[in-house]
């Protein structure tokens, strides 16, 4: 008899602060812009990035990720802290030249940001532990001992709390669904032998080797 498996959505949130979309030269959203990534995308227990044999140019973007706790549809944005008490940090890897290809073509970011193991994750830790507002959290990358991104949540253009009522109009978040909220600028290529570290309020928290 067959085990029941709950599948998880993996929801990214794309241009949700300033200066990254300046970096990219996009347009600034009215609205939250997202896509997905399959479950098969979480890349945990800080294991390696092997890279993709179909891309030249893979780039990290480092963001926080919030996870759903509680079944919630057409969620008030004042209600929306009650449906997540846990946040981690991960990496939505991206293949940028693949990306430019589907942009100019207008198709979807399928190839360059849903592909196998794109998504590294940290463990998540609770808010409680961290004892700070989900809007007042430092977070940043480090590329081979140097930083590259660095921000605070305050920073983003769509709140944590919008994110959750906005999406929740348009499809039911289940406990497990995970929010990646958008990266900051910063983002930039990796090669094979690049070493990869995130921090969360000053502690290391994701590692990720390029091979």
């Amino acid at each position: 008899m067959k085990k029941n498996v709950r599948y998880m959505k993996i929801i990214c949130i794309g241009r949700n602060y300033l200066a990254h979309i300046k970096e990219l030269n996009h347009s600034i959203p009215e609205e939250p812009v997202f896509f997905f990534k399959p479950d098969s995308a979480l890349l945990q227990k800080h294991s390696p990035f092997y890279y993709p044999d179909f891309s030249n140019e893979v780039h990290y973007e480092c963001e926080l990720v919030v996870k759903i706790n509680r079944l919630g549809k057409s969620i008030p944005e004042n209600f929306a802290h009650n449906y997540y008490s846990e946040v981690a940090v991960g990496l939505d890897m991206t293949c940028r030249d693949i990306q430019r290809k589907e942009i100019e073509k207008s198709l979807p970011w399928s190839i360059s940001k849903a592909f196998d193991y794109s998504a590294p994750i940290s463990n998540f830790v609770t808010l409680d532990n961290l004892g700070k507002d989900i809007q007042n959290l430092d977070f940043k990358l480090l590329k081979n001992g140097v930083v590259v991104q660095e921000t605070n949540t305050s920073d983003m253009i769509f709140s944590v709390n919008k994110l959750i009522s906005y999406l929740s109009r348009f499809m039911t978040l289940k406990i497990g669904d995970m929010i990646f909220t958008g990266t900051p600028c910063g983002v930039g290529e990796v090669k094979i032998g690049d070493k990869l570290e995130a921090y969360l309020e000053g502690n290391s928290i994701l590692k990720c080797d390029i091979k």
